[in-house]
């Protein structure tokens, strides 16, 4: 009767071991609904002497400032849209945008490697900061630190990075 019973509960415990395992459930599919936004974006006019704003719409799946202001640096990247408009890019085109972090009122702007190696002249160089300072404090925010790859650093070309840059610092000579 033992021997018996212990075959039953091997036969049962064979039948277990053989079943395939149970499909686990997919996770539920999330879309993010994007939303056009219009942003303030500025450019160097043609001499590299001067800001020029210009609105652009940019897609967004949150309003956050931290988006919004990451959604800017990409349009800045990207470059005026269409041409004849009398102004320049300030990086060259399919340069990375820069990452950007918002803490408190303080932006904080961490370019790839690649923008050590542009070669721009002083003007140059003010306008690639001014731009994008002026972009991102357009709506908010009170300051923006420079970073490359992640890390401080004293310069980017000929132009001081100790200290954050302002509004003041990127107004129209």
């Amino acid at each position: 009767m033992v021997t018996f019973a212990l075959l039953l509960v091997s036969a049962y415990a064979y039948e277990v071991v053989q079943r395939p395992p149970a499909l686990p459930t997919p996770p539920a599919l999330e879309l993010s609904e994007r939303r056009a936004v219009k942003v303030t974006v500025y450019y160097p006019d043609t001499q590299v002497q001067n800001l020029r704003a210009v609105q652009r719409t940019v897609q967004v799946t949150e309003e956050t400032p931290t988006a919004l202001a990451q959604a800017a640096a990409n349009a800045w990247a990207q470059g005026p849209a269409g041409s004849g408009t009398g102004l320049l890019r300030a990086v060259p085109q399919g340069t990375a945008a820069p990452r950007v972090y918002l803490r408190g009122t303080h932006y904080f702007v961490d370019f790839p490697q690649a923008y050590t190696g542009l070669n721009y002249g002083a003007s140059g160089e003010r306008m690639l900061l001014c731009t994008l300072t002026r972009t991102l404090l357009e709506k908010r925010g009170q300051d923006v630190t420079f970073l490359v790859n992640g890390q401080m650093t004293d310069t980017l070309g000929r132009m001081d990075l100790r200290e954050p840059y302002t509004r003041q610092d990127c107004t129209d000579q």
